[in-house]
């Protein structure tokens, strides 16, 4: 059985609607759940009902049918809900880190110059970047390629291309997610920054 804690009515009602919720966003019925985490009909219903107790190994097998995790499925709300960035008035832009996913990072800054002409001032590194333009338009210099991301548009890149990204017709502010390995290498460039791709962390 799940350990016993002082909210365990609260975590236990919780995972059961978790569970539910899930299976609803798949599409799929009792009977496919039931199937796919290989117990039986009735059982499911119940432990979605409240009417049986949660085991544990039920669980486990339930979040694996579910494509999640046990840490996931038993996860509590915490109270840090809202998070206030952290500012980098050299680089003129502001980070927050991802809890979910230690290695990510969330950064918005503003550009107002264009990217460098120059392909030897573009930098390559391992790992993916992801760009949503909240305003303005920004260019995207990937390889040989220059790409115009207006606003509300989004681009996904892999930074082992080398990239820089600058402003197009007046400033653009954007807002990038780096993984770990794109964080890793900004941080490493961060001294050679030239503005147009300054560095995240």
């Amino acid at each position: 059985m799940l350990p016993m804690t002082q909210n365990d009515g609260d975590l236990d009602s919780l995972v059961r609607k978790r569970i539910r919720a899930l299976r609803v966003a798949q599409g799929w019925s009792l009977e496919e759940l039931a199937t796919r985490a290989n117990v039986s009909q009735s059982t499911l219903s119940r432990i979605e009902n409240g009417q049986r107790r949660l085991a544990l190994d039920q669980l486990v097998t339930l979040a694996r049918a579910l494509d999640t995790s046990l840490d996931q499925l038993v996860e509590t709300a915490s109270d840090d809900v809202v998070t206030s960035p952290m500012i980098d008035g050299a680089h003129g832009l502001m980070r927050w880190p991802v809890k979910g996913d230690p290695g990510m990072t969330v950064v918005r800054q503003r550009m107002t110059d264009p990217p460098p002409d120059n392909p030897a001032r573009m930098r390559a590194h391992p790992g993916r970047e992801w760009l949503v333009v909240l305003s303005g338009t920004a260019v995207l210099m990937l390889g040989h390629r220059r790409f115009r991301v207006e606003t509300n548009q989004a681009a996904e890149f892999p930074t082992m291309l080398p990239h820089a990204i600058g402003a197009e017709g007046g400033p653009c502010e954007i807002l990038g997610i780096f993984d770990r390995d794109a964080r890793r290498g900004h941080q490493r460039d961060s001294g050679k920054s030239t503005g147009a791709d300054a560095s995240p962390a």
